[in-house]
């Protein structure tokens, strides 16, 4: 095998929850997580010259195409790990949004473990993979082999669980940028009024109950980035309005999305939202994904 393509796919989060910080500065959390279809595409392809290293290029500008990328620096660290003497040309092409709680990055990321694995045969289960992934970012392990997964830890420990009903979903992402980093910062225990029951999610999705689902849904992050970012209220009630069984803020954001049972719904929900919220750009149709299907 000369080249791998493959698909980095977007998450969003089900529930999020959070009991409190741990001594290496992590918080500790409880998620459910699901893939969704909306993907970035990396190309990986071996290239025989001699002191090629790591050239990663993509479709964005202004991304960093260094060792600020964890797509650059997942690459070269198992070039270097395993002594691999063969150039590495990555082309990313980006679709999911940025700094939007969509887990773009960490996707990209996770994919690249999988590809590079495959591409020079190197001797690493999946676990391995998501253990490796865990040393660049929370979501990582997840994103290996999404599907619908239960995350503990700081999101490193994951029991994957039932698939939901197939729904469609909306992705409405503002062009606010938030900072992952200064939302948890900012993230204050006191003042949650109420939590998620994660075992009530996860018992509705293994009973196929969507509707339940939704209605048990929430972020314990939303209590930060919301008071600082209004407009995600109006979004969240806008999607509600127009019939979504639930709707909610994905990680630290700053995206909303909700959930459809019709295509029509989500459909009309999105033309609504783009002529209510004329200056937002970045609107997905997309749906449920099932798990990755590694070798």
């Amino acid at each position: 095998m000369e080249e791998i393509t493959i698909k980095a796919r977007a998450k969003i989060n089900l529930a999020l929850d959070i009991s409190g910080k741990r001594e290496d500065g992590y918080h500790e959390i409880s998620t459910v997580m699901q893939t969704l279809s909306l993907f970035d595409t990396l190309e990986i392809k071996k290239i025989y010259k001699p002191n090629y290293g790591v050239k990663l290029v993509s479709n964005v500008g202004w991304l960093p195409v260094d060792e600020k990328n964890l797509v650059y620096k997942v690459a070269t660290y198992l070039k270097e790990a395993f002594a691999i003497d063969t150039g590495v040309f990555i082309n990313l092409t980006k679709v999911i949004p940025t700094s939007a709680g969509l887990g773009g990055g960490s996707a990209d990321c996770a994919a690249t473990l999988v590809a590079m694995r495959d591409l020079f045969d190197l001797p690493l289960t999946n676990q391995d993979l998501e253990e490796l992934g865990a040393k660049f970012g929370a979501d990582v392990p997840f994103c290996v082999s999404g599907g619908t997964a239960h995350a503990t830890g700081f999101g490193e420990l994951l029991k994957p669980i039932s698939q939901p009903p197939f729904a469609h979903v909306l992705l409405v992402k503002p062009p606010t940028i938030v900072s992952t980093e200064e939302i948890f910062g900012d993230f204050s225990m006191d003042k949650i009024n109420q939590r998620p029951d994660i075992d009530k999610i996860i018992s509705c999705i293994d009973q196929g109950d969507l509707e339940g689902m939704c209605r048990e849904m929430g972020n314990v992050l939303e209590t930060v980035t919301i008071p600082k970012y209004p407009e995600l209220d109006e979004i969240k009630k806008a999607l509600i309005k127009q019939g979504a069984m639930g709707a909610m803020m994905s990680g630290s954001g700053s995206t909303i999305f909700g959930i459809f049972k019709r295509r029509t719904q989500m459909e009309q929900a999105a033309e609504f939202i783009k002529s209510s919220f004329t200056h937002i750009n970045e609107i997905f149709l997309t749906k449920f994904e099932p798990r990755r299907n590694l070798k």
